[in-house]
């Protein structure tokens, strides 16, 4: 198994939006890291799979670097939800990307300021 850290930078135009690609990338998405150099605080951003719009991470007034990792419900062959006993909790796994960018919009980011996001596939 490899590990890749793909970095995305990031610099708003004067509105505070910009709209942003990695690399074309195949794996299991292990984590994005953000990491705040100089947006705005209350930054959002939505963070999805270029080819099938799947949203990998949103969030909105963000004011500090974070990290998800982000996973999705599993299934069964019919298309049901996989679930935790009792609990009836969803069952997760990790969402896998094939031979797809993902794309980074930023919003209320302020006038010309930058941050970075760091994609972790395995």
């Amino acid at each position: 198994m490899a590990i890749k850290r793909h970095t995305v930078e990031i610099t708003t135009a004067a509105d505070g939006s910009a709209t942003a690609y990695s690399d074309v990338l195949s794996g299991r998405l292990s984590q994005i890291r953000y990491v705040k150099t100089d947006f705005a605080d209350g930054v959002d951003f939505t963070i999805t799979a270029e080819a099938t719009g799947e949203t990998l991470w949103t969030d909105t007034n963000i004011n500090a670097s974070e990290t998800v990792a982000p996973r999705q419900p599993t299934h069964d062959t019919a298309g049901a939800a996989s679930l935790y006993g009792l609990a009836g909790e969803p069952v997760e796994d990790k969402i896998v990307l094939a031979a797809d960018r993902v794309k980074i919009v930023i919003a209320s980011g302020g006038d010309t300021k930058s941050g970075t996001f760091h994609i972790v596939t395995e």
